[in-house]
C-alpha cells in the first residue's frame, strides 16, 4: 500500500493532545494565530454524509482493495450470523435495490447487541429482540458492483478509507452531532425531546463563525417551512421543543416525530439568522459547485426520506443523487482546491466484521433517553402504556457512555490531490472531519473526542502536483439522477 510523504500530510494526521482540565485547548500551530490557513492548497472542504450503510454492506465485495469480506470457496462471503435459537445466517447477496421496512436497525440497545463485545455476531439476534417485525436475515445482506456501479468506480478510483467507523454505537441523530460538535451530548436516540441542549464549546459552526470562515449546510427541507418553525429566533425554537416533550411519553406523539430529520446543523438548535446565512438547497450547492463559489465549508445532506440510502428507499436513488453531487464538484470550477469526502451516519444496522474498538469519551455526559422516566411514572403509564414502553426499552436499553466508536462505514476521499490507489487504514471516525477543519484554520478543538481524533489527510498529498487535476471518468449509477 502505497504510504504518505510530505510534511503536510505527516503533521496533519498526528493527534492533538487533549487540553489539561480548565485549560485552553491547544491550537494545531501554536505558533500561529487562531484562524490562519495552514493548508492553502484545500480551499473547499465538502462532506457528503448519506445513511444507514456499513463497510461490509456496501464495500465488502470491493476486491483488491480495503478490509472487506472473507471469501469462501464458492467466492460468496464465508460468514454468519446465528439466530436465538441459534441457527445461522449466512451473508447474502441482497435480493433487489429496495430495502425492508423494519430491518435492519441501528437503534442504540440493537447496536450494542451487534458488537457483543467485540465478537460482532448479534446482527440477527438485534432484529429479533427490538424489531419483531422485521426480517431477521436482513442485516446478512450485501450489494455488489453490478448493484452500485458508482460508488465501487469511486472506491477503486480515490483513496478508500477502511477504518472510518461512525462515532458511537447508536442511530443517526447521535452520530450527526458528533460530526458537528465531537459529542452526542447524551443524545441516545433518534427523538426531538431531547434536543433542546447545548455543548459547552458550541458547534464548529460556532467556530468558524467566530474567525470569518464561509459554511453552508445544503439540504432538501422546504426554506418556508423552517423559515415557520423559527420565527422566534433560536429562544422560540427551544421553547417549542420543550413543549413538544411535554408529549414524549405519548406513543402517538412519539410515533409523528420519530427519526423526523431536517438537516444535519438543525441537530442541536439553530435560530433564524443562521438558517437564514447558512441553509441553501440542494439545488443551490449545484449552482456553486458548478461555478466554483462553494463556501469554505460545507455539508450536503439528502432528502431524508427519499434518497437518503436510509431503509426502506431504493439504494439506487441516493447513489445517483451522490453521484451528482461528485460529478458537480469534480466538473466545477473549485475542482483544483477541493476536497470531499463521501461517508455515511452510521452502519444501519447491517453486518461488519470488524469490531469497533476503544474511543476517548467526548466528555463526562452520559446517554438519557425517555427510557430514564421516574420509576413512579413508569409504573403510572405502565397499563395504559406498556407496549409502547416496551418498544422504546427495546431501543434504548443499554451502557450509556461514549467510549466506544461505532461500526464502519464506506468513505472514501475525493480530492485533485489524493493519492492514487492508497488505502487508508488509520482509525477515524466523525470527529475527524472536525480534526481536519482544525488542522486547516488552526482552531481549537471542542471537545476531548476530536481532539485526539487523526485527519483522513494521509490520503492526500499536498506538497506534489495533483494527480486528478483532471477529473477521472467513474461509472455512471444505476440510476440517472432525476429519472425517477
Amino acid at each position: 500500500m502505497p504510504k504518505p510523504s510530505g510534511s503536510q500530510g505527516r503533521r496533519a494526521s498526528r493527534p492533538a493532545a487533549a487540553a489539561p482540565d480548565g485549560g485552553q485547548p491547544p491550537l494545531p500551530d501554536p505558533g500561529k494565530p487562531a484562524g490562519t490557513d495552514l493548508l492553502p492548497r484545500i480551499r473547499h472542504i465538502v462532506v457528503l454524509m448519506m445513511e444507514n450503510h456499513s463497510y461490509d454492506n456496501y464495500l465488502g465485495m470491493l476486491a483488491g482493495r480495503g478490509d472487506g469480506l472473507a471469501l469462501g470457496p464458492d467466492g460468496t462471503p464465508d460468514m454468519a450470523n446465528a439466530r436465538l435459537n441459534g441457527d445461522p445466517v449466512p451473508m447474502r447477496h441482497a435480493p433487489g435495490p429496495v430495502q425492508e421496512k423494519y430491518s435492519p436497525t441501528q437503534s442504540w440497545h440493537a447496536s450494542h447487541l451487534q458488537w457483543d463485545g467485540g465478537r460482532c455476531d448479534g446482527f440477527v439476534r438485534s432484529v429479533q429482540v427490538t424489531e419483531p417485525k422485521g426480517d431477521p436475515a436482513q442485516p446478512m445482506n450485501y450489494w455488489l458492483e453490478a448493484d452500485l456501479p458508482f460508488y465501487y468506480g469511486l472506491a477503486r478510483t480515490y483513496p478508500v478509507c477502511d477504518r472510518w467507523f461512525c462515532s458511537c454505537l447508536g442511530p443517526t441523530f447521535p452520530n450527526r452531532r458528533f460530526l458537528i460538535a465531537g459529542t452526542a451530548h447524551g443524545l441516545i436516540d433518534d427523538l426531538p425531546f431531547c434536543m433542546v441542549d447545548y455543548p459547552p464549546a458550541g458547534t464548529v459552526f460556532d467556530l468558524l463563525d467566530r474567525y470569518g470562515i464561509s459554511w453552508v449546510n445544503y439540504h432538501n427541507v422546504s426554506p418556508v417551512k423552517i423559515l415557520l418553525t423559527r420565527l422566534l429566533g433560536k429562544p422560540g425554537l427551544v421553547a417549542a421543543r420543550r413543549l413538544a416533550s411535554v408529549g414524549r411519553w405519548l406513543p402517538p406523539v412519539v410515533n409523528a416525530v420519530k427519526g423526523n430529520k431536517s438537516f444535519t446543523a438543525d441537530l442541536y438548535p439553530l435560530g433564524l439568522l443562521s438558517c437564514l446565512r447558512h441553509l441553501r438547497t440542494a439545488q443551490r450547492f449545484f449552482t456553486d459547485a458548478d461555478n466554483g463559489t462553494l463556501p469554505a465549508f460545507s455539508i450536503v445532506d439528502p432528502d431524508f426520506g427519499s434518497f437518503s440510502e436510509e431503509n426502506p428507499q431504493d439504494i439506487r436513488r441516493g447513489e445517483s443523487f451522490a453521484a451528482e453531487v461528485i460529478r458537480r464538484v469534480m466538473h466545477g470550477k473549485g475542482w483544483a482546491h477541493t476536497l470531499l469526502i463521501w461517508l455515511y451516519d452510521e452502519h444501519g444496522g447491517y453486518y461488519d466484521h470488524v469490531p469497533p474498538p476503544a474511543a476517548p469519551p467526548p466528555d463526562d455526559i452520559e446517554g438519557r433517553s425517555v427510557l430514564y422516566m421516574p420509576a413512579w411514572l413508569r409504573a403510572l403509564l405502565r397499563p395504559f402504556f406498556g407496549t409502547y414502553i416496551a418498544e422504546i426499552e427495546a431501543c434504548d436499553a443499554g451502557p450509556r457512555g461514549y467510549d466506544r466508536y461505532g461500526f464502519r462505514v464506506p468513505a472514501v476521499i475525493v480530492s485533485p490531490y489524493a493519492r492514487p490507489g492508497y488505502v487508508c487504514s488509520e482509525v477515524l471516525d466523525h470527529t475527524s472531519v472536525l480534526r481536519l477543519i482544525e488542522e486547516k484554520w488552526n482552531l481549537p478543538p471542542l471537545t476531548r473526542r476530536d481532539a485526539a481524533a487523526a485527519t483522513p489527510l494521509a490520503a492526500v498529498d499536498l506538497d506534489g502536483p495533483p494527480a486528478f487535476l483532471e477529473p477521472p471518468e467513474l461509472p455512471a449509477p444505476s440510476l440517472a439522477w432525476g429519472s425517477w
